[in-house]
């Protein structure tokens, strides 16, 4: 079955690279019995993974069982993954058979299992590597032939170095790693999901589907997404039921959008930015910026040392270009080259108040180095070269046409 075809069946919305590729490792692994550990966002849709391994499997006559880890109190845990026998803790009235027991010859889906106790992941590494298991409060063993898929919203090799996961079970669970992208790296899936679930709520609640204006469209592509699916899900069923205009505009999806703050975003706020982490544009302006404050100073330096030592003009000239080609290098199109001063008839000793080459340096040491200027500067050149045409503007300038008609729009650049 093709990867299409998978989508239809599993209710999958979306073409993004990364998305079908998750969904052909899934189909690649499925006749296999590797353990697959599957890692991504909360909300991503990582539960309807094992789903596929699953029917796509021999073991699909079996039973499948999902487990939430972290929804089963520590104290129970391994009486409900392993069973447990009569009388073997308080409660016990009769013996019961645990998970990996009732799934034998099937599936066994841990979500969430980093969190897992040490002692529970001690007897589940046994069951990954000999089959066997005892239950709580037995010295028998029993065996099973169960194929575990998990999966975690956590770094679990952070989890490791913390000593919160056995570094044994994780090699042991990840023979084949599958990560699902989180909503705001998928494009345009974000407008498709918007649509689906808009639909489906339209019939569920029998009332016309909500749409969005163009700049709405905007904003839900670039919002970060933290509750990834899930959130969008929600949303969409909030704006459904609560808002009486069906076409939603840009200021009306805002309220719905926590902690939106337009003016927070950097330049490309589709990526998450931290303490260790910049947007590409803001590094490539920074760059420039110290570039250009190292050349001004060596251009300072050079001005002094020619007034006060004093040198003919055309040594001057020579090397007043020389530093305008290596600044020119270093900063690209950003700076204009001063037009060549005219070389007079007879040289004479320069004057301190009368070299052209050093009124010119003067000038650009007063030029503004506001970021926003530049900005501006760098989107007005790229457009006038490519006479206007924002798609190679854009690839110019190294950001997304998106971003390059949001910045714009922003600056009032129409």
């Amino acid at each position: 079955m093709d990867i299409q075809s998978i989508k239809q069946r599993f209710g999958i919305i979306g073409n993004s690279p990364q998305l079908n590729r998750a969904i052909d490792t899934a189909r690649q692994v499925a006749p296999t019995d590797l353990s697959v550990l599957i890692t991504g966002e909360s909300g991503s849709g990582k539960e309807v993974f094992p789903q596929i391994i699953h029917q796509f499997s021999s073991r699909k006559h079996g039973k499948y069982i999902p487990v939430n880890c972290g929804a089963i109190p520590e104290g129970t845990i391994d009486s409900e993954l392993f069973g447990h026998e009569r009388g073997s803790f308080t409660g016990a009235h009769e013996s019961r058979k645990g998970y990996f027991e009732v799934a034998d010859k099937g599936t066994i889906f841990l979500d969430e299992v980093a969190e897992l106790p040490l002692f529970t992941q001690v007897r589940l590494l046994r069951v990954l590597e000999t089959g066997e298991f005892f239950k709580v409060g037995s010295s028998k063993v029993l065996k099973t032939d169960v194929r575990v898929i998990a999966a975690s919203n956590e770094d679990l090799v952070t989890s490791i170095q913390e000593n919160r996961f056995r570094e044994d079970l994780y090699y042991r669970l990840n023979t084949v790693p599958i990560v699902i992208p989180p909503l705001r790296e998928r494009g345009e899936d974000i407008v498709l999901l918007f649509k689906k679930f808009a639909t489906d709520f339209a019939e569920h609640y029998r009332m016309p589907p909500i749409k969005l204006t163009d700049d709405a469209r905007e904003i839900l592509l670039n919002y970060r997404w933290p509750g990834n699916v899930r959130q969008l899900k929600n949303i969409t069923e909030q704006l459904s039921v609560i808002e009486q205009e069906r076409l939603v505009e840009a200021e009306t999806l805002k309220r719905y959008l926590p902690d939106y703050n337009i003016d927070k975003l950097p330049a490309l706020y589709r990526n998450a930015v931290d303490e260790k982490t910049f947007s590409s544009e803001r590094e490539i302006l920074y760059k420039i910026l110290f570039d250009m404050k190292g050349d001004m100073n060596n251009l300072k330096k050079l001005v002094n040392e020619i007034i006060e030592k004093g040198a003919d003009v055309d040594q001057v000239q020579k090397d007043n270009e020389k530093l305008m080609q290596t600044l020119h290098h270093n900063t690209g199109d950003y700076i204009e080259t001063p037009p060549e001063p005219e070389k007079p008839e007879e040289p004479a000793p320069a004057k301190k108040d009368e070299n052209p080459a050093i009124q010119d340096t003067e000038e650009y040491v007063e030029e503004s180095l506001s970021l926003q200027d530049k900005e501006i500067e760098l989107i007005r050149k790229a457009l006038d070269k490519h006479n206007g045409k924002r798609k190679y503007a854009a690839q110019d300038l190294g950001i997304s046409e998106r971003t390059l008609y949001r910045k714009i729009k922003e600056y009032n650049l129409e």
